[in-house]
C-alpha cells in the first residue's frame, strides 16, 4: 500500500492583518459574555474539575428527557425519508398544530398565515429585528435581557436602554416605557424573563400593550404610516409560570395583535435545545415577510424534527402528561436553589435572591464587593463569580453579561442542567465561602 502523501498545512498568514480587515458588522458584534463563561466552564469540567454549572441555560437530557412521543415521531419521520427540504414557511402540519398548541392554551386561534417556522429562536428574534427595524430606527429594551446588544448591532438601530429594578423582578414599568413610545419602532419584552426567571405581572403587560395600541391610534391619525412594534420573547412561558402569570399578548389586549411578534418553540417547553423549532406569531403580513427574509439565510428547522413536533403539539394528552412531570422537576430545582439562599439571608450571609416565577433561573445577588477574603479584596463580580467557581465550585454568569451596568452582585442562576443531588450538596460549599469573607 503507497504510503499517504505529507499532507499540505495551509499557511494563514498575519491573523491579526486579516481580522482587521474584516467587515465592520462582524468587528463591531458585541462579544458573548456568555459563550466565554460556558468555554471556561467546559474547559474545567474536561480538564476533570468538578463543576455544579449554573451557568448554562440548557437541559441535560439525563434529567430533563424530550417527550418519549416526540423521540419516537422523528425516528419515525428520518425512517420514512423526512430528509429533505421543508416548506420554508414550515410544514403546514406543524403550523396547524402550533396554532391548535396556542388555542388550547390561552384561546386564541392563529390563523396558519400567522405562524412561521424557523431553527429555534434566534432566527426568530433576529428576523424579527430585520422585519420591522430600519437602520437609525429606535429600539427600547430593557435590561438584564438576552441578545438584544447584538441584534441592535446588526439591524443598525439607535438603542433605547431602561434599567429594570429588582424591586420589579427586573421587568420593565410601563413608566419606563412611556418616554420612548413616541419615537419608538420595537420594544422588547421577555417574559418569563432570561436571566431573571421573573414573569411580567398581567396588569404591567396589558397597560404596557394598551399603550402601544393607543400610540398607533395616534400615529394612524397623525398620517404616521410606521407604527410600533412589540417583540415578545416568551420562550419560556410554557414552563409552569408562577400564579399563571404568563400571557398571551392577543389574549390579553386583542387589538394589539397587528403589532405584536411572539416567539415561542420546542427548546425549553419540550427541553429540546437542540431540537432546532421554534415559531412565530405574528400579523400575517409580518410573518410571510420575515419568512422570505429567513429563507435567504436559510434557517429552516430540520423536516424531520418538525415532523415530531407537529404530532406531539396535535397529542393535547401527552403534552399534558410531559407538562405535569417537567414542572415537577424544574419546580423542585427551583425553589431548592431560592430556599438555599433565603435560609443563607436569614442567618446574616450578605447574599439575597428573587423568588422565581417561571424559566430555568434564579435572581441571586452576592453582596460582596469592598470586603476581603484571604487579604483579598473583592472588586467586581468577575471576582466573586471566579471566587465561588474556585472555592465553591458553582458556575454563575453575572447580569453585566444581560447588559446590567454597575457591579450590582447579581447572577443568574440555571438548573436545567443540574440533579437535586448536586444542589444540595452545593450550598454548604456555598455557606462556608461567604463565611470566610470579612
Amino acid at each position: 500500500m503507497p504510503s499517504a502523501p505529507t499532507p499540505i498545512l495551509p499557511d494563514f498568514g498575519d491573523q491579526t492583518r486579516l481580522d482587521a480587515s474584516l467587515a465592520p458588522l462582524v468587528n463591531g458584534l458585541p462579544p458573548s459574555a456568555i459563550l466565554k463563561i460556558a468555554m471556561e466552564v467546559r474547559a474545567l469540567v474536561t480538564a476533570g474539575r468538578k463543576v455544579v454549572n449554573l451557568s448554562v441555560g440548557d437541559f441535560d437530557p439525563a434529567y430533563f428527557p424530550i417527550p418519549d412521543s416526540l423521540l419516537h415521531g422523528i425516528q419515525r419521520a428520518l425512517a420514512a425519508g423526512a430528509t429533505n427540504y421543508p416548506p420554508p414557511p414550515g410544514l403546514l402540519s406543524l403550523r396547524q398544530g402550533v396554532s391548535h398548541y396556542v388555542e388550547r392554551a390561552c384561546g386564541v386561534r392563529y390563523p396558519v398565515e400567522s405562524v412561521l417556522i424557523a431553527s429555534g429562536g434566534r432566527p426568530i428574534l433576529y428576523g424579527a429585528y430585520q422585519t420591522v427595524v430600519a437602520p437609525g430606527d429606535t429600539v427600547v429594551y430593557a435590561v438584564p435581557s438576552w441578545q438584544n446588544e447584538a441584534y441592535l448591532w446588526l439591524s443598525g438601530a439607535k438603542p433605547v436602554m431602561v434599567e429594570a429594578k429588582s424591586e420589579h423582578g427586573f421587568q420593565p414599568t410601563l413608566e419606563q416605557l412611556t418616554p420612548y413610545l413616541r419615537s419608538a419602532r420595537l420594544i422588547c419584552l421577555c417574559s418569563p424573563g432570561n436571566p431573571t426567571g421573573t414573569a411580567m405581572e398581567p396588569e404591567t403587560f396589558r397597560a404596557i400593550l394598551e399603550a402601544v395600541v393607543e400610540e398607533n391610534r395616534q400615529r394612524e391619525r397623525g398620517g404616521m404610516e410606521r407604527p410600533l412594534f412589540v417583540l415578545h420573547d416568551q420562550i419560556y412561558g410554557s414552563l409552569g409560570v408562577r400564579d399563571d402569570k404568563h400571557c398571551y399578548a392577543a389574549a390579553v389586549v386583542p387589538e394589539s395583535a397587528p403589532y405584536v411578534m411572539a416567539m415561542d418553540g420546542a427548546s425549553k417547553a419540550f427541553a429540546g435545545t437542540g431540537i432546532r423549532v421554534a415559531w412565530l406569531l405574528a400579523a400575517p403580513a409580518i410573518a410571510r415577510k420575515m419568512g422570505e427574509l429567513l429563507g435567504h439565510v436559510g434557517t429552516w428547522a430540520p423536516h424531520a424534527e418538525q415532523v415530531g413536533v407537529a404530532e406531539l403539539l396535535e397529542n393535547a394528552d401527552a403534552v399534558q402528561s410531559y407538562r405535569r412531570e417537567m414542572d415537577r422537576k424544574v419546580r423542585e430545582r427551583l425553589e431548592a436553589v431560592y430556599n438555599a439562599f433565603a435560609a443563607m439571608r436569614a442567618d446574616g450571609l450578605p447574599v439575597d435572591s428573587i423568588y422565581p416565577d417561571g424559566a430555568i433561573y434564579v435572581s441571586l445577588q452576592f453582596r460582596l464587593r469592598g470586603r476581603r477574603i484571604g487579604g483579598r479584596v473583592i472588586e467586581d463580580n468577575e471576582t466573586i463569580r471566579t471566587l465561588l467557581l474556585e472555592k465553591a465550585g458553582v458556575a454563575l454568569v453575572p447580569f453585566q453579561a444581560f447588559g446590567l451596568p454597575g457591579e450590582t452582585g447579581w447572577f443568574r442562576g440555571s438548573i436545567g442542567a443540574v440533579s437535586m443531588e448536586q444542589i444540595t450538596a452545593l450550598f454548604p460549599r456555598v455557606r462556608a465561602f461567604l463565611t470566610e469573607v470579612e
